[in-house]
């Protein structure tokens, strides 16, 4: 008869996500516990089967002989115990959701839906992680993300919330300054604010009535961050490519023109992306549903 109660499944649970992580630290920010805390359960699981699991040092943990057995018997159990979560959650959504996105997104499309949520589903909180770079949604224990394009990870789902092309924009100001162009050699003449992750040497391909053009600024400023070259562009720093519900605001009111309205960019399409489970947790699945009904980007 086994010795292990049913109640030490957790237990071994974290012991799994230790040794996965490679920390105590690491395990304590996935589980949403702290170090403390997760050393406490090893521990304890530990003195419950009577062998040492982990040699413990002052930089790096090791697993033993005996550890790396049980691990590979147990490595499954934290996604068993979330499906088993997921499937007996209460009827009113509870918990914490990690969703990532990048800072634009955030500020203007998803802030202004965070009360509404909240009002919503009062039990439902959000771990918000901004960031424009690209994350591992299993690693980093994120359970939603909002992000442009399709992943190609089969590990992940992805479900289309809008779509739409760029195109030329440039501040008022500048194009009183320096001239509104109207070919590509006028465009080329101009100063450029480029997105870094889509060339890094300033170049942009535009679609213009079936014909590829392509556009070779001579100076341009580089920047990683969505949200920092709209505010590049808007302060006369030169042209950029742009979406054109990212600066709405900024067309209607005339602070930004399109230039050369003829010239665009394929179609960018933002995607609600999370990892793909057959139980996806009630709290997500509300958040899910309501940042679709929502429809932020209209």
């Amino acid at each position: 008869m086994s010795t292990i109660d049913f109640s030490h499944l957790r237990l071994l649970g974290v012991f799994s996500t230790v040794i996965e992580v490679g920390s105590f630290a690491g395990a304590a920010r996935r589980l949403h516990s702290s170090r403390s805390r997760i050393s406490e359960q090893v521990s304890q699981l530990e003195s419950q089967l009577g062998v040492r699991l982990i040699q413990r040092s002052t930089r790096q943990l090791n697993i033993t002989q005996e550890g790396r057995r049980v691990y590979e018997q147990a490595r499954r159990l934290p996604d068993i115990l979330q499906e088993v979560e997921a499937i007996t959650t209460a009827s009113i959504p509870t918990g914490r959701v990690a969703i990532t996105m990048n800072h634009d997104i955030a500020h203007k499309y998803v802030l202004p839906v965070l009360a509404g949520f909240q009002k919503a589903y009062p039990e439902v909180q959000l771990d918000l992680i901004l960031s424009d770079d690209k994350l591992d949604y299993i690693q980093d224990q994120i359970d939603l993300g909002i992000r442009i394009g399709i992943p190609k990870d089969d590990s992940l789902i992805a479900r289309v919330m809008h779509e739409e092309p760029l195109y030329i924009y440039g501040a008022a100001d500048y194009l009183k300054a320096h001239g509104t162009p109207t070919s590509v050699a006028q465009l080329q003449d101009h100063k450029w604010v480029s997105l870094s992750q889509r060339r890094s040497d300033g170049l942009h391909f535009f679609k213009q009535k079936g014909r590829t053009l392509q556009v070779t600024p001579k100076q341009y400023f580089l920047s990683n961050s969505p949200m920092m070259l709209q505010e590049m562009v808007k302060a006369g720093l030169g042209l950029g490519v742009m979406l054109p519900t990212t600066v709405r605001d900024e067309i209607r009111t005339g602070q930004l023109v399109k230039v050369m309205p003829s010239l665009s960019i394929e179609k960018l399409v933002f995607s609600l992306v999370y990892p793909s489970r057959r139980q996806v947790p009630q709290r997500t699945r509300v958040l899910i549903d309501y940042l679709l009904q929502a429809n932020i980007f209209a």
